[in-house]
């Protein structure tokens, strides 16, 4: 396994549309590791293909709990329920986040590791990023469905004044 180099907003690899993956083989297998474990060296939830210049249709999602660990082959989105706005941000555009619109309900098919055929039914958090990383896929980024005025860089300097405000908001 390694860690792969991440693509970042600039590279035009992230506006392209990647390709089905035919055979599910030893190279694509270790492609899902790799992934897998550049998103937990970066504290992503999610992160696809292309994000790691490979325009294949793979994508890795991990909530940190138990059972909440996937990898994605060819996912298609069937099915949608509710909408819900999301604080979001993306491994390819650190310390950026805003809000974005996504589904609060979402059903995927797809292949797993082994080439099994599986279905996959998200809420919430997990639904948000299945929508999130099949965007990528399709060269959809983030930022294109930003809520106007709500795209913000967090810095070092101001992540705790952030942090705050967002507490104070629960409250």
């Amino acid at each position: 396994m390694a860690i792969r180099n991440l693509r970042y907003s600039n590279d035009e690899i992230l506006r392209k549309r990647s390709r089905e993956i035919e055979v599910i083989d030893d190279k694509i297998k270790e492609l899902a590791k790799d992934m897998m474990e550049t998103m937990h060296k970066y504290d992503g939830v999610g992160l696809a293909g292309p994000q790691v210049g490979i325009l294949k249709r793979i994508i890795v999602i991990d909530l940190y709990e138990e059972g909440t660990q996937f990898i994605l082959i060819n996912p298609v989105i069937v099915k949608t329920k509710g909408e819900q706005v999301c604080e979001e941000g993306c491994l390819s555009f650190p310390n950026q986040f805003g809000k974005v619109v996504r589904p609060k309900e979402i059903e995927v098919v797809a292949l797993d590791i082994d080439g099994n055929k599986i279905r996959v039914k998200g809420k919430d958090l997990l639904a948000q990023a299945l929508a999130h990383e099949i965007d990528h896929l399709d060269g959809k980024l983030f930022v294109d469905f930003v809520e106007p005025g709500t795209l913000e860089t967090v810095t070092p300097e101001n992540k705790e004044t952030k942090k705050e405000e967002k507490n104070n908001r629960k409250k």
